[in-house]
Formats: C-alpha cells, structure tokens, sequence
C-alpha cells in the first residue's frame, strides 16, 4: 500500500459498503485492507473480493481476529449492533464512522462541521435524511430564529435495506435530535416515508421551518447557497421548490445517485456514502503531514 495512505476497513457489505469500497479505491488518501460481511456465502463479500480486496466473514470478531491494524473504521451494519461495535473497537485506536442513525459519536455533516471530523474518534453521520437536510436549514437557522422545523424524506422501497427498515425508530429520534442541534429549533419533527412506486422515485427531502421575518428573497438566495456546497460533495443533489408564506419557508431538495454502482432513485445511500468519505478523508489528511500538502 503506499505510504501516503491510510487503511481503512468496512464493516458492512451491502450496497452501501461496496460503494465505500470503489470510493477508497478513487481516493489518493484511503485504501481498503479488509471488508467483513455476516456470513461467508454474502453475495456482497464475493462482490467485494471480485474488487480486489480481502474478505472476512463474523461480524466485528472477524476484524479484531484478523490481527491487522485499522486507522479508520466504516460501520454499515444497523444501529442495533453499532453500541457493541464502537465498545470493542475504542481501545484499539481506530476511528469509527458510523453510517447507522445512532447518535453516539460526534455528529459531523460535511459542509455544515466537515472540517471538525479529524478532531474526533468517534463519528456520526446522523441519516440520509439528516445529511440532507440539516445543510440548508442550519444555513438558514444562521439567518432567522427557527421555532419549529420539520423534515420529511421519501426514499424508494427498492433502495431501503432489512438493516435501514430495522432501525426505523432511531432514524425519526436521531435526525430529530441533530436537527434541533444544529438550528436550534425549539421543536423538531421527522417523518420517513418508503415509496413503492414505480418506477422508483428519487430520495426527496422535504423541509418546512416556522420562523417569524422569513422572506423568500433572502430564503431563496441563502437555501441556493448551501445547496451548490452540497453538490460539492453530492453532486446529484438539487432544489426542486422553495416557497415562503407567511412566517413559513418550504424547501424541497432531491438527491439522485451519480455513482455507477448506484442505481439514479438511491440518492439515500449516496448521500451517507458522501459523507463517511468525507468524514474519513479528513482523518487522513490530519494524520499524514505529506497529505496535507498534496491537497493544498
């Protein structure tokens, strides 16, 4: 490996995993050692092995027995088993990104707190929802003072993993929660909607913020600005309508998928993939001098 890398490994192989997977492999300042699936027969672990990389299979126990040394971490799992994870991983040094919607770690989204990430061990992506969403209306909470916001996401069924639908629950509070942390909100409200049309709908994130003195010029010129700094880091995504009426300002954003391996409808999964690199490179950067001088 060259020595202005780090390693990395994943935890993880769905989609989502494989997609960190090709993104390490595009990265000047990450590689992949090693991608561990639930069992051996994982269709995802062949996918992984066919990439070029090493393969376990065992859960967490697997990349602790497998006597190499991780910089960094990528959980892809479920926020059920991320608890464990975090628990028998601190010890070893390793920095954790949590791609599950817990709320453990220091919350970071790329271009709201990105440039924080190096400075923790433990790191939280919030959602797909929250990494959507939270961008425009923390810039927006910059401007009024919000009293109540809301999120909606859609998401298409066929890009809703058993382990996204299982924690279904932590998904509403954590983004909930982040939401109020970063506007300052009194009251925040998260609703998931799972679209089984077809042909499947972009990931669409809807989002209404209460705040007395909005007005559509400015709201408009502030939503457009977080949204060209998201397409820094996601290009697909886009405002598809930003109204305001009254004390009331509705933003619609759509996020569609560019990556190959993503089908266009699974902007929910690119969105959190986005940032965990995001999050990782950072990491990099701040660990080997040297990077930091190839990226200036």
């Amino acid at each position: 490996m060259p020595s202005n890398t780090v390693h990395a490994a994943v935890l993880g192989s769905g989609l989502l995993g494989l997609d960190l997977v090709e993104r390490m492999q595009n990265s000047p300042h990450l590689s992949c050692e090693l991608v561990v699936g639930r069992t051996s027969h994982s269709r995802g672990l062949a996918q992984a092995a066919e990439l070029g990389c090493a393969i376990a299979a065992g859960g967490v126990a697997a990349l602790l027995d497998s006597g190499q040394r991780f910089d960094i971490v990528f959980d892809a799992t479920n926020a059920f088993e991320h608890p464990e994870h975090w628990a028998r991983l601190a010890g070893t040094g390793a920095v954790l990104i949590d791609l599950t919607p817990t709320s453990g770690g220091a919350l970071i989204v790329p271009t709201v707190n990105g440039d924080q990430a190096a400075a923790h061990q433990h790191i939280g992506l919030v959602s797909c929802g929250g990494q959507a969403s939270i961008p425009v209306l923390h810039a927006l909470a910059q401007h009024y003072c919000p009293e109540y916001v809301e999120m909606v996401a859609t998401a298409a069924s066929v890009s809703v993993g058993w382990a996204s639908r299982l924690n279904l629950d932590e998904f509403v509070e954590t983004t909930e929660g982040a939401i109020r942390w970063f506007t300052g909100a009194g009251e925040a409200k998260t609703m998931l909607n799972i679209s089984a049309a077809a042909p499947p709908p972009p990931f669409r994130i809807a989002m209404t913020m209460v705040s007395p003195g909005v007005e559509q010029d400015q709201v408009r010129e502030v939503v457009e600005a977080a949204a060209a700094a998201m397409r820094t880091v996601v290009p697909g995504y886009r405002i598809t309508s930003c109204t305001v009426t009254g004390d009331t300002a509705r933003v619609i954003a759509e996020v569609t998928a560019t990556r190959n391996r993503m089908p266009v409808h699974a902007g929910n999964l690119e969105v959190i993939s986005a940032a965990a690199i995001y999050a990782a490179e950072q990491h990099a950067l701040n660990k080997v001098p040297a990077l930091k001088e190839l990226a200036r």
